[in-house]
């Protein structure tokens, strides 16, 4: 009994179960698809992380149920830790009780996603166990997912059907199971040739995706049902071309600390932020993003700081070697929100004051990107209600930098191989539209005052785009191409997806615009002569922006700003740019050029990767092959028949083989002579090749029958002459070998 029950559970826990946990892990990656529009990052992370460590350990270890859970519990534990730290959710400093205590602190909300994560895959692991419990979970999630594609923006057919791809496996997994237990000896016969089956699996599912591409796009029949809803009360709904409903959001202006999914729109917030006096109007820069996803901006790991106190020099490891000009911009924070850096004109060399203190703890700079980053607890929110900072800001030779090549710039000062960096599926017209706009630059420089001019001159500005022209599902694609109006999350994007795309380094920033200039108490107090003038900028929520940044080799970063309407101050100089401390009025939008335009978007866009249709299209051309091949014989009568106009008869057939084996064997080296019967021919061959002389004879006999024996030839006779003229190939090939 023992032995039953010890073979059973190595069953459940053997292939089966590790398919199984690969179709639910598979399911679980639809849903955080349409979570990770609302999560934070980190948060999607420790869920994708919690889900592939239980499901690898659930399979690779040999242990008890009790010891698993332990072993998992740790492994959760270490990657909850890892996650917090990675994204900066809280820094560890002190000693080793004091990290425990902060990383217990930080712990809650996650720990929570973790284990709900946790416990929702091993109870579908232990719950759905039958085809009928499959069928019934299955239909959970595509209804569920089905729902929340009719009743909200983010479009979910594709995860629906990953669903479906992943419920068809598991129930032909669940078959082959079912199979093993009832009829185990069939099923050792079976897995002798496991290749068969996984050849029949991959010519369905090739048909079924050819198909699909091939599928002629018709308008859905019924109306969707909230858009039903909406047109029966007399209130909008948008049907974008790709099936998202354009709703919209009440989503406010302000430092964002999502970027993964951009776009969208928002309403102006004007809340006040904070005051910033200074003598040089500027950007106020917070963080960097180099990685882009098609959808967004993410920057994976945690990049490598040092902690810093007040009043020492902070090195840019990436500053160039130009000159700098001293300014210092004194920060008032207007409300009580708490964000993740410290924020001042590029780049911030040393904070002198922090709460009116020339001491500050908790501070992390990055000599890479250039931001100070200070540690704040989301429960215990210790922001500084007031700093000031010194930045270094960089006076920018533009006719020397607008005649270096880039062989000039980066041969001897490369970037980092991330701000080069292209989704491996990143559009090819994108990559076409840069090279045209470019075109006639022959520097960096200039190609990147092109794509600028080419983005101010050819896109509108709006804080609500007609997301209902949207058809491409890269970010940067459907705003060139699809949208063509934006903010700044589109121009700063684009801009510097276009200048990797032309080999030039550039990352994407964001920050605050200036601001709002207005006179404080200093500008009327008498001056000492040439003390400069400082000015203060309240800064709303409604001057949240982003940009761009590009490399140029000993240059360092250079900020570009590519959004109509904003104007992004520099110290430069060249003698036609107006002095930084001197605000300039906003540029009027120029009307768009046609013959700028960029060529009409194709109106579908196919979801499938194209690798895997030419797979799928690879596996039905040899499938067809091979069954061209395996039913050649039947071809061949077929022409027959054709040739004859009437069905061949069982006497036809054998005299048909006859000559084909007869031929087969003259290119064998098997001659006949003009007047040399078949008989004296085959007598002559036996003496050639002894090895086929029973075969000869056989087919001989065969032959004599069919032409000059009154006995009925029946379709068995031909088979056993086909089978003998088969075997008779293998032995002539084995002979000449």
């Amino acid at each position: 009994m023992n032995a039953i029950r010890n073979e059973s559970l190595g069953l459940k826990r053997s292939w089966y179960h590790a398919a199984s946990l690969l179709w639910i892990f598979l399911i679980a990656l639809q849903w955080i698809s349409f979570t990770q529009e609302s999560w934070y990052t980190e948060t999607t992370s420790l869920v994708l992380w919690t889900l592939a460590a239980v499901s690898i350990l659930e399979v690779i270890l040999p242990f008890r149920m009790l010891y698993r859970t332990i072993i998992k519990a740790v492994v959760l534990l270490y990657i909850l830790h890892k996650t917090l730290i990675d994204y900066m959710v809280y820094i560890p400093y002190g000693t080793l009780t004091e990290r425990v205590e902060q990383f217990i602190l930080h712990m809650p909300p996650y720990v929570w996603f973790s284990l709900c994560a946790w416990v929702m895959l091993e109870a579908a692991l232990r719950l759905v166990n039958s085809t009928r419990r499959i069928l019934v979970f299955l239909g959970v999630n595509i209804i569920s997912l089905g729902i929340l594609d009719s009743f909200t923006q983010i479009p979910l057919w594709v995860e629906i059907a990953w669903v479906m791809f992943a419920g068809m496996g598991w129930l032909v997994c669940q078959h082959f199971r079912n199979y093993q237990l009832q009829y185990p000896q069939g099923w050792k016969r079976m897995i002798r040739y496991p290749y068969k089956i996984l050849a029949n699996i991959a010519i369905i599912f090739s048909l079924i995706i050819v198909a699909s591409v091939n599928m002629p796009e018709i308008p859905p029949t019924l109306t969707d049902p909230y858009t039903a809803w909406r047109n029966y009360t007399g209130t909008s709904a948008n049907q974008s071309g790709n099936g998202v409903l354009d709703i919209p959001t009440a989503t406010e202006s302000g430092y964002s600390r999502e970027d993964s999914q951009l776009g969208g729109g928002f309403n102006f917030d004007y809340t006040p932020v904070m005051s910033i006096t200074t003598s040089d109007r500027s950007y106020w820069r917070g963080e960097t993003r180099s990685e882009y996803t098609g959808t967004g901006w993410d920057e994976p790991g945690r990049a490598s700081m040092e902690n810093v106190s007040a009043s020492q020099t902070l090195e840019n490891e990436e500053a160039g070697k130009v000159k700098t000009k001293k300014v210092t911009q004194k920060v008032t924070m207007l409300n009580d929100t708490v964000y993740p850096i410290l924020f001042g004109a590029y780049s911030i060399s040393k904070v002198s004051l922090v709460n009116g203190e020339e001491r500050a703890d908790r501070m992390l700079w990055n000599t890479e990107r250039a931001e100070l980053h200070v540690v704040t607890s989301r429960q215990q929110p210790q922001y500084p209600k007031n700093y000031t900072v010194v930045s270094e800001v960089p006076i920018i030779v533009e006719d020397e930098l607008r005649t270096k090549s880039a062989d000039a710039l980066y041969t001897s000062n490369p970037a980092e191989d991330k701000y080069l960096q292209l989704p491996s599926r990143f559009p090819e017209r994108v990559k076409d539209l840069a090279a045209e706009v470019t075109a006639s630059a022959k520097t960096p420089y200039e190609k990147v005052a092109l794509l600028q001019d080419y983005l101010q001159q050819n896109f509108n500005y709006t804080n609500n785009p007609d997301l209902s022209r949207k058809v491409s599902n890269d970010f940067v694609e459907g705003f060139l191409f699809d949208i063509r109006e934006g903010y700044c999350d589109y121009f700063s994007t684009a801009l510097v997806m276009m200048a990797r795309a032309e080999g030039i380094p550039a990352r994407w920033v964001k920050g605050y615009a200036p601001g709002q200039m207005s006179l404080n108490s200093d500008m009327q107090a008498p001056r000492q002569p040439g003390a400069p003038i400082e000015t203060t900028y309240t800064v709303t929520n409604a001057d949240a922006h982003s940009w761009a940044e590009v490399y140029f080799g000993e240059y360092g970063w250079i900020p570009v700003e590519a959004t109509p309407g904003f104007d992004m101050p520099l110290l430069t100089e060249s003698p036609e740019v107006q002095p930084a401390d001197q605000p300039e009025d906003q540029p009027e939008e120029e009307p768009v050029q046609e013959e700028k335009q960029a060529p009409t978007p194709e109106q579908t866009t196919n979801m499938i990767p194209t690798f895997v249709i030419w797979i799928a299209a690879a596996i039905i051309v040899l499938w067809v092959a091979y069954m061209f091949w395996r039913n050649r014989l039947s071809l061949r009568f077929l022409l027959l028949r054709l040739r004859t106009g009437r069905p061949l008869t069982p006497e036809q057939k054998v005299l048909a083989e006859t000559e084909r084996w007869i031929r087969y064997a003259r290119r064998r080296g098997l001659t006949r002579s003009g007047d040399e019967t078949l008989r004296e021919s085959v007598t002559r061959w036996s003496q050639l090749r002894p090895s086929a002389q029973m075969t000869f004879e056989e087919l001989l006999m065969k032959f004599e029958q069919t032409r000059y024996s009154p006995a009925t030839v029946t379709a068995d006779d031909w088979k056993v002459v086909y089978q003998a003229a088969l075997k008779l190939r293998k032995e002539l090939k084995a002979e000449r070998a």
